[in-house]
């Protein structure tokens, strides 16, 4: 709710951290707030109008690997959180980069269904392009097939998580985009 928004906003502002407001609606322990990442696996529930969903958080840090586990373990989809930015995918999708590690360890872990966002397509380098979203399917694409993924049954979402873009409703700063919505991609799931 907006008030609970307003709590973390104010709380991380105080911490320098203002950036991190809504990763704190998921970041409960006082160690991940002040670093800034996810240690430990946490929960979310909500209902949709197919599905009742459990949101399972699970650390992308590399320290943290073992809670990483234990969270995907437990999963029915894997929702793959790509930073679009350069510099930031090409890390990720890079040899020992965490986003191949994580798709890697969701099939592994018998996680046969994947949705991939492609987040923060507000930021400046990116400014919600097209031919950067392209590229990001492109390239994903061709890495998750290679471990056993279908990526024609894949739905790549482009979002923005700071401003809530793509998420809940279609994006106006998306007209290219014909796409699903994050929510309307976790309702197409199949059982």
């Amino acid at each position: 709710d907006k008030r609970t928004i307003e709590k973390f906003e104010k709380e991380a502002s105080e911490m320098g951290k203002g950036s991190f407001k809504y990763a704190w609606v998921l970041d409960k322990l006082k160690s991940e707030r002040e670093r800034g990442i996810t240690i430990d696996i946490a929960l979310w529930k909500f209902e949709t109008a197919k599905y009742y969903i459990t949101i399972i958080d699970a650390p992308g840090h590399r320290d943290f690997i073992k809670n990483m586990i234990t969270g995907t373990s437990q999963a029915d989809v894997a929702v793959l959180v790509i930073a679009s930015p350069t510099g930031e995918f090409e890390a990720g999708i890079a040899k020992s980069g965490q986003t191949r590690e994580h798709a890697l360890l969701a099939y592994t872990l018998g996680v046969r269904q994947m949705i991939v966002a492609i987040n923060k397509m507000d930021e400046k380098s990116v400014n919600w392009s097209q031919a950067r979203y392209d590229e990001i399917v492109k390239e994903t694409s061709s890495f998750v097939k290679k471990i056993g993924y279908n990526p024609e049954k894949i739905n790549f979402v482009p979002i923005s998580g700071w401003a809530g873009d793509n998420m809940l409703e279609k994006s106006p700063n998306l007209g290219w985009y014909k796409g699903v919505t994050l929510l309307e991609a976790l309702d197409a799931v199949t059982e």
